[in-house]
């Protein structure tokens, strides 16, 4: 049988495929490229250009590979951009995913994983959060996340649907073999942009608020590897295949590091200074989140394998280092 993955030419999703294959699962990739890459996607795995709020194709793929287990990954992710196009996110991300999820209860599917985000979180009262607290989120794209998080609920007490959700932290680094990372010109995750700076790829790097309540200022935030947080896939896969119960799980270290921390920190692995421009803070964003993780420890045996911050940034400047193409300042 075969695993379908959403957004699998995308920076997350592709690292999802990479370990499929390496385990030797049958895959197939459905996304749009808007912001993947066809190159992201491994030789040999069928990659089928569409949207995921296309039911017809949809079903169509999932008769044709034959798939029995869906990895959702495909979504908008910025922010700012949600507070300023809000319905565009609640299209993307709530609509379409509801389109998705609709398709693979008509085709049966049991096994359904959904990325999700911190963001459901909001500013939390207390830090570090757990699966317990609230969510409260400040942001259509938390919202939007949210709303996904609750169909699924919903949809699995009415039919056999089970799911896995998992709430991301902030996600950086790349495959420590090379194969994909974030590749995006004009991301706007911290890491790479600080990289970026670090190459001469841009004019020096925003700081974003810098009068947060935090030790220094600005925003805190728990970082995990790109390749740790793929592996919890597969354990969350694992898991729901071997009849385990419904999931909500956070992805995370434990440790916060603010953003002056990470700046600090690529200046220091990549031995460039740059210039830092400190700005207003953006729309939506919360002061400081970081989770305990203890919950996909001891409920997955998730083992994390690169918990170290010049670790995640010396693989992220590895990757940016590869790409050909300076990025739009």
């Amino acid at each position: 049988m075969t695993v379908l993955v959403t957004g699998g030419a995308g920076y997350i999703g592709s690292h999802m495929v990479l370990d499929l294959v390496d385990r030797g699962e049958d895959v197939v990739v459905l996304d749009n490229l808007s912001t993947g890459f066809a190159a992201a996607v491994p030789d040999g795995v069928p990659l089928v250009k569409g949207d995921m709020g296309d039911m017809a194709l949809v079903r169509e793929t999932i008769a044709r590979h034959r798939v029995d287990a869906i990895a959702h990954f495909a979504a908008r992710i910025v922010v700012p951009e949600s507070v300023a196009d809000p319905l565009g996110y609640y299209l993307n991300n709530t609509s379409k995913s509801r389109s998705l999820i609709q398709a693979a209860v008509d085709a049966g599917i049991r096994d359904f994983i959904f990325s999700s985000t911190a963001a459901v979180y909001g500013n939390p009262a207390t830090n570090p959060v757990t699966e317990e607290t609230p969510p409260n989120p400040v942001s259509p794209y938390g919202r939007s996340k949210l709303m996904t998080e609750w169909m699924l609920e919903d949809t699995a007490r009415a039919t056999g649907l089970r799911y896995a959700i998992l709430r991301y932290f902030n996600v950086a680094g790349a495959d420590p073999r090379g194969r994909a990372g974030q590749s995006t010109p004009q991301a706007t995750h911290l890491i790479k942009v600080a990289c970026q700076a670090a190459l001469g790829r841009r004019d020096g790097m925003d700081v974003f608020g810098t009068d947060f309540p935090t030790p220094d200022g600005s925003c805190l935030r728990d970082y995990i590897h790109v390749s740790d947080l793929a592996r919890a896939h597969l354990l969350a896969l694992d898991h729901l295949r071997e009849g385990g119960e419904n999931l909500l799980l956070n992805c995370a270290y434990g440790k916060g590091y603010s953003v002056l921390d990470v700046v600090e920190t690529v200046k220091r692995v990549s031995g460039k200074d740059f210039q830092v421009r400190r700005g207003p803070r953006r729309a939506g964003d919360p002061a400081a989140i970081v989770a305990t993780g203890e919950k996909i420890r001891r409920t997955l045996g998730w083992r994390p394998a690169h918990e170290n911050l010049e670790e995640i940034v010396r693989h992220a400047l590895a990757w940016e280092s590869r790409l050909g193409e300076p990025a739009v300042a």
